[in-house]
């Protein structure tokens, strides 16, 4: 352990900064484990304490606060799992990962869906995917600190809350696309044809306002992804992707503590799920995916498949249309595609308007 702690200190590949204002508790039942992230992490800055009894942790975190928690898994007398399910009946917002000796004896992922883990990752004699967590763990709580420094700020009136909300969403969504170029317009298209598909199903004010702003920062969780991965343009390794894939929850969590933004929270942790249940974070199934989530889904595929990305031209329009057509009941709410389809064929001038704007 102390020799990939060495490894990674020499490593110039990765690099993080980090505070004092952050404190991490580390929870693990073998004292070498705890020696070494206590030198590694006080290094990058962090206020670090380390815990071998699951039971004073749990006490600990009740009586101080603590911005992360990097929890081991199999341990006596509580596996980690359970030490959450105590954790979360008094508090929501802890940032948890998991540490597990080997993915096989991870808890089911209705499990870590269920008690708002963010992520979990096998146990090593490296520090490089923990790195990665912690990193996007930290870029989160920044993200919802912020938001709840705004939610707190401004709440005397609705009409000031309202302008908090617009600006704060504006803000945050520009700071991810200005990460990646090609990307940038993405969200503003994704939006606008949500609002499309809502209109065409004759949805309340309500609900188009709600897949406007979620259209707007559906993606804001990339926040949390590392620029090595995010702008890469080669193929991404499973381990890349799979931190690719944390976007969803991640921004979920960041939006979680403001109310100004819990209608919008499904379409961000649930716009990459798939009718079919093969999608992402939860593996929802049908009508299991929230019904704005599944309207956000359908446009953000069609944003994704006719722009222009590194690796690829955008796709002719015959291709994309055939591409949702077949995609129906598996990765599509058939109606909903059924609708944009419909669309497509008979106000593609409405599309055509919303691409030349962006």
């Amino acid at each position: 352990m102390r020799k990939g702690l060495q490894n990674l200190q020499d490593s110039q590949s990765l690099e993080f900064t980090a505070n004092n204002s952050y404190k991490v508790i580390v929870v693990d039942d073998e004292e070498g484990i705890l020696d070494s992230l206590s030198i590694f992490l006080k290094r990058l800055g962090y206020t670090f304490t380390g815990v071998t009894n699951p039971v004073d942790a749990i006490e600990l975190v009740k009586k101080e606060h603590f911005d992360l928690m990097v929890l081991d898994f199999i341990m006596t007398p509580f596996h980690g799992d359970q030490v959450v399910e105590e954790i979360r009946k008094f508090n929501k917002e802890l940032y948890i990962l998991l540490l597990t000796g080997h993915k096989d004896l991870a808890p089911p992922l209705e499990t870590i869906r269920r008690l708002d883990i963010q992520g979990y990752c096998e146990k090593s004699d490296k520090f490089d995917q923990l790195l990665l967590l912690i990193e996007s763990g930290v870029k989160s709580i920044s993200q919802m600190n912020e938001i709840k420094k705004i939610n707190q700020e401004l709440s005397d009136t609705y009409e000031k809350l309202e302008k908090a909300y617009l600006e704060s969403i504006q803000t945050l969504r520009y700071t991810v696309e200005a990460r990646d170029e090609y990307t940038r317009g993405h969200s503003d298209r994704v939006s606008e044809y949500s609002v499309i598909i809502g209109k065409k199903m004759e949805l309340s004010d309500k609900d188009i306002k709600t897949l406007k702003i979620g259209g707007l920062f559906h993606d804001i969780g990339k926040i949390g992804v590392p620029d090595s991965i995010l702008l890469k343009e080669s193929k991404l390794t499973d381990d890349e992707y799979s931190q690719i894939k944390n976007h969803p929850s991640i921004g979920a969590h960041i939006l979680s503590t403001a109310t100004i933004f819990q209608d919008i929270i499904p379409i961000v942790k649930h716009h990459h799920e798939k009718f079919n249940g093969t999608g992402y974070p939860g593996k929802l199934v049908g009508e299991e995916i929230p019904f704005l989530a599944r309207i956000t889904a359908v446009a953000d595929s069609f944003d994704a498949m006719t722009s222009k990305r590194t690796y690829r031209d955008s796709l002719p329009m015959d291709i994309v249309r055939n591409e949702i057509e077949r995609c129906k009941g598996t990765q599509f709410d058939p109606k909903i595609a059924d609708v944009f389809l419909s669309i497509l064929d008979n106000d593609f001038e409405s599309i055509l308007e919303i691409q030349q704007k962006y």
